[in-house]
């Protein structure tokens, strides 16, 4: 069973922005495909940004040239770099990790308020 505990989140002003990590125990993480997802309230949980094993990156169309994904192997961490927030960022922000084969994990969630 793989841990993920996400950590960063907080209220920020607009244009400002925020850090986020996510730990995750296990010895193959370097193996994993991990990804950020956000949930606004009464919304859907949406894909936000993933980073292979190899390092390749896809964004969401809305996050692209604000938002950056990155990995530490050596710490088992994923980041997500979040710069020019707007309002509409506000979510819970989870993370998760995908893990061949069948194995799908989630943290348990942060939440990212932007506002002034």
């Amino acid at each position: 069973q793989v841990q993920l505990v996400e950590s960063g989140g907080g209220l920020v002003q607009p244009g400002g922005s925020l850090r986020l990590s996510c730990a995750a125990s296990g010895s193959l993480f370097r193996l994993y495909t991990m990804a950020w997802y956000r949930q606004a309230q009464g919304k859907q949980r949406e894909l936000v940004a993933v980073i292979t094993g190899g390092g390749n990156t896809d964004y969401a169309d809305s996050v692209k040239g604000r938002f950056t994904i990155s990995r530490d192997n050596a710490k088992n961490t994923v980041y997500l770099q979040m710069n020019s927030l707007k309002p509409e960022d506000t979510a819970v922000y989870f993370c998760n990790g995908v893990a061949a084969p069948g194995g799908n994990y989630w943290g348990q969630g942060t939440q990212v308020t932007v506002s002034s």
